[in-house]
């Protein structure tokens, strides 16, 4: 097998067809067939359609939260907080942006009247991220406190502020346990009546959970992807879950992940043996998959381990052909754009 790299994973995109506000309506955005020759452009409300009974769907069911704070200082100095993680005893892990770092011991003044103290680096002393404790007036937890005084926080290539449109339509309508800072963005496109529909075409349901964290939007920094070191992301996948892979399997269904981050928990799952934990599992060609068999999936940014991901489940060419296919008939790209259907290559 070939020795890919950094630059293999490149592509050209016109900055219109990222996509800055989603469809209309969930279901109603395109989604592109890639599993048959030549692909076939679709919408994305036929899916059912695409599945057979007993197959089996895997949702991420985290929930986005309200991760985006703004601060200043004791000198006064602005400064943003993207908690990426909620610790025990109103502790949080978050990124930091300022212009100067404060010490340890620094005691910020949030918007929305609490307080942060940064207490150290994390997960050590020479860690990226920040360990804060939040207080507040009325003793509010983390998680109501980002609830009442945070923002959605949007991917970098989103250019507008959030708004309450924002709130609802950059969460899926499933989304049950808080702790993600970026969608589950191929859930994006699933609603009500779909999810109805998929339950009477016999295609069963199940759930895990990843918690997607702020570096799945980190950029690969080398040439070599071998030396890219993944960010960790919390994960579970519970007995439910568990059982129903069981039985899909055992009746000939196939396990259809919908998103990356579903492929990144069953597949950390598989490798692990363990149910919950941390994963950095990084999934390139080559790898080789044990649980799943079809994915939904967004359209990627150029050079990511998204990116990687796809081209490791469906085949590099095959995936390069299908990206040069969407961007021909003008799909729209990345968290709030279109879908497409793989299947796995071997």
């Amino acid at each position: 097998m070939r020795a890919f790299t950094l630059s293999d994973f490149d592509f050209d995109l016109p900055p219109e067809l990222v996509a800055q506000h989603p469809a209309a309506e969930r279901s109603a955005s395109r989604l592109l067939d890639g599993t048959v020759d030549p692909p076939a452009d679709r919408i994305f409300r036929t899916l059912p359609a695409l599945l057979r009974e007993g197959d089996l769907l895997v949702f991420n069911d985290t929930r986005v939260v309200k991760a985006r704070l703004f601060g200043e200082k004791p000198t006064g100095g602005k400064l943003e907080l993207l908690v990426e993680r909620v610790l025990q005893d109103h502790e949080v892990v978050a990124h930091m942006k300022v212009s100067k770092k404060p010490p340890v011991g620094t005691v910020l003044s949030m918007a929305g009247g609490f307080r942060a103290t940064l207490l150290g680096r994390w997960p050590d002393e020479q860690g990226a991220l920040f360990r804060l404790r939040f207080d507040s007036e009325a003793g509010e937890d983390p998680y109501a406190l980002m609830a009442r005084c945070g923002h959605v926080p949007l991917p970098p290539y989103i250019e507008h502020a959030d708004s309450q449109d924002d709130e609802r339509r950059y969460q899926t309508v499933f989304a049950r346990v808080p702790g993600a800072v970026a969608a589950p963005t191929a859930a994006l496109h699933f609603d009500e009546a779909l999810l109805v529909e998929l339950e009477a075409r016999g295609i069963e349901r199940a759930s895990v959970t990843l918690h997607v964290g702020a570096g799945t939007f980190q950029p690969v920094k080398t040439e070599n992807i071998a030396e890219h070191r993944m960010h960790a992301e919390r994960y579970e996948v519970p007995e439910a879950t568990q059982r129903a892979i069981a039985r899909t399997k055992a009746r000939g269904g196939r396990i259809v992940a919908v998103g990356t981050t579903t492929v990144r928990t069953l597949e950390a799952w598989a490798q692990s043996q363990e149910a919950a934990g941390d994963t950095c599992i990084f999934i390139t060609p080559g790898f080789a998959f044990e649980h799943v068999d079809l994915l939904v999936t967004n359209f990627h940014l150029p050079k990511s381990t998204l990116m990687m991901l796809v081209s490791a489940f469906a085949g590099y060419e095959r995936v390069m052909a299908l990206y040069a296919h969407a961007i021909r008939e003008r799909y729209r790209f990345f968290s709030y754009g279109d879908a497409m259907l793989l299947a796995r290559a071997h």
